[in-house]
């Protein structure tokens, strides 16, 4: 089986999943919530750091189980909209404006 590559959406969504489950951990280590979540120390650290952008979705339900996240949040996070700036105009010192 052939995996394609992962799109930059997919790569950022990654990203922003490691962050927030940084965030929710805290202080407690990486160790006890990864044997709590019954998931390997390692998987949880590629999670963490964005290597697995895409992990499996039981993996990301026992995690956020065991950190007390609902899905909901966890879905919410990683699926905000992106900021793209878009040129107004075609000089170049034209402004710029958000898109989404």
């Amino acid at each position: 089986m052939v995996r394609l590559p992962l799109t930059p959406a997919e790569l950022e969504r990654g990203q922003r999943l490691g962050a927030l489950l940084r965030r929710a951990r805290g202080q407690r280590s990486m160790l006890e919530t990864a044997l709590d979540a019954r998931v390997s120390p390692e998987t949880l650290r590629k999670i963490e750091s964005g290597r697995v952008a895409t992990p499996a979705f039981p993996t990301i339900a026992a995690i956020a189980d065991v950190l007390g996240l609902s899905l909901d949040a966890v879905w919410a996070e990683i699926n905000q909209p992106e900021r793209v700036v878009v040129p107004t105009g075609s000089g170049r010192n034209a402004p710029a404006r958000l898109a989404s």
